[in-house]
């Protein structure tokens, strides 16, 4: 009855659906093209061997951490920009902007660095494959000046996203992503009279798309002008009390996020000793993973936004009922979504040039991250969409990282270097971390500490 009951509920609230549509179609655009873009990498670089598919797929690990460090900085500032932009604060929103740029290089910085300086120091820490070294060293030791870039890029996406500018993104997207394939085919390959870089010429390729993507975004931006046209003077106008609002809404979302990503790397740590073809397997079964999860994670970015802006202007009951309505939709879609995977996977797996080994593996991690989707999904809107929406980031932070390092990291190791168990039965151990996160989340959520206007206080700063 309560399923019957939710379907009606969504199907007749004509603004949500529209709000859902035109936020979360442009976020899942932007999101699908970066995903897509990582497929073909993967593809192309492929070619070159399992062993070049393990070492980009560990030096990329380096970026993980960063990107989700960053994604914090972002996803806590998101927060506070939802909310503004749901009372008309221009001058606020600016001034997280501001702040979150700083943070956002500063964060690229500390990965960039060693990574040029020391690749082959950064390389050992995860894998023990001197050829694996060798390779992921090179790539890692170019890809990493694109960091900053990719920092200042987040930060102003960030922004649009919370004031529901949501198409730039995309059009700056589709540049980077025709820019870096177009790149990849000519220095992977060497064609056009270019030389054969090949993983080398895969760097460069995504270091040059960065640039342009950027430089892009920026001037779009000016030109247009609005909200996120900021001054330099604008977004830095903060005083203490800002500062210290910033930071209590957006720490404990910055400490989420690094210590998942770094919960996250440890797994990579692991798989990385079980040999290259466990390595390849998850390179390639997390690629594809990531396509399958875009619309989720657009969704979760839309709730985010969505939830925000009403919590922002005070509409508590609205933002109550529209996250159930997530939730049913999330679940669903989850559903809905394995199942069409699960009859697909094996034309996806012969897209890859891999060992009847590695193919082996892979289909079954497939198997695994189906089984597990609902769950995942879950967790993914809960703490991304509504726990955070209204602030609730402390909440998040325990359920997020308790998950990763009291279960998933103790199952990793255990199943992995311990007992010696096959890639997919450790992929399995490692997702039982978002079983216990449901449990969690499912109790947080109901409690209603996220239901709240977090900025109603801020006519003092």
């Amino acid at each position: 009855m309560d399923i019957l009951y939710r379907i009606k509920n969504i199907s007749q609230d004509k603004s949500f659906l529209r709000k859902i549509v035109a936020i979360t179609i442009p976020i899942a655009i932007q999101n699908f093209l970066n995903t897509t873009l990582n497929f073909i990498d993967t593809l192309m670089i492929g070619t070159l061997g399992e062993t070049t598919i393990a070492a980009v797929g560990l030096a990329n690990k380096v970026f993980f951490v960063f990107s989700l460090l960053l994604f914090g900085i972002c996803s806590g500032s998101g927060v506070l920009t939802a909310q503004y932009w749901g009372k008309r604060e221009g001058e606020n929103i600016r001034k997280v902007l501001g702040i979150s740029l700083i943070l956002a290089i500063l964060a690229s910085l500390l990965f960039t660095i060693p990574s040029i300086i020391i690749p082959n120091g950064v390389m050992t820490i995860l894998t023990n494959s001197d050829e694996a070294i060798k390779i992921g060293a090179v790539y890692l030791a170019i890809v990493a000046i694109s960091y900053p870039f990719t920092a200042i890029t987040n930060a102003y996406v960030t922004l649009l996203r919370g004031i529901n500018q949501v198409f730039i993104p995309v059009v700056i997207s589709t540049i980077a992503i025709l820019t870096n394939v177009a790149l990849n085919y000519i220095l992977i390959f060497g064609k056009f009279g270019f030389p054969e870089l090949g993983v080398a010429g895969a760097a460069i390729a995504t270091l040059i798309a960065r640039i342009v993507e950027t430089s892009s975004l920026l001037i779009i931006v000016y030109v247009r002008k609005g909200p996120a046209a900021a001054k330099i003077s604008e977004m830095l106008n903060f005083n203490r009390n800002f500062l210290g609002k910033f930071f209590h809404t957006v720490s404990p979302v910055i400490i989420n996020e690094f210590m998942w990503g770094l919960g996250v790397t440890m797994y990579a740590l692991v798989y990385g000793r079980m040999g290259d073809a466990s390595m390849a397997a998850v390179t390639v079964s997390q690629t594809v993973e990531q396509i399958m999860q875009v619309i989720f994670i657009s969704i979760s970015g839309a709730t985010a936004v969505i939830l925000g802006n009403e919590l922002g202007a005070n509409k508590l009951e609205d933002a109550d009922n529209h996250a159930k309505n997530f939730i049913f939709i999330q679940i669903t879609l989850s559903i809905l979504v394995g199942i069409l995977f699960f009859f697909i996977r094996d034309p996806i797996i012969s897209l890859f040039y891999v060992s009847d080994e590695v193919a082996g593996y892979i289909r079954l991690c497939f198997l695994v991250y189906i089984l597990y989707m609902p769950f995942k999904m879950f967790n993914t809107m809960n703490v991304v969409g509504i726990l955070r929406s209204g602030g609730d980031t402390k909440a998040a932070l325990f359920i997020d990282v308790s998950g990763v390092w009291f279960i998933g990291i103790p199952m990793a190791v255990i199943g992995g270097l311990l007992l010696h168990l096959p890639i997919f039965i450790v992929y399995a151990l490692v997702f039982m971390e978002e079983i216990y996160k449901s449990i969690l989340g499912i109790i947080r959520y109901r409690k209603k500490k996220w239901l709240r206007n977090i900025i109603s206080t801020d006519s003092l700063l």
